[in-house]
């Protein structure tokens, strides 16, 4: 179980670290809209992994 924490902080934070840069230069509010909303379902999706039986 805590692998499975450590892996989803990870890729959580890479995929931060992917993105925020594009977002920050291009400064579009569309794209910012888009990129919270991908966010928000990543972590829903890995919140919802992580509080299952498995």
């Amino acid at each position: 179980m805590s692998f499975k924490i450590f892996a989803s902080v990870v890729a959580a934070a890479l995929l931060i670290v992917f993105i925020g840069p594009v977002v920050i230069k291009l400064k579009d509010v569309a794209l910012s809209v888009v990129v919270l909303i991908g966010l928000t379902m990543m972590l829903t999706d890995i919140w919802q992994s992580l509080r299952s039986n498995d």
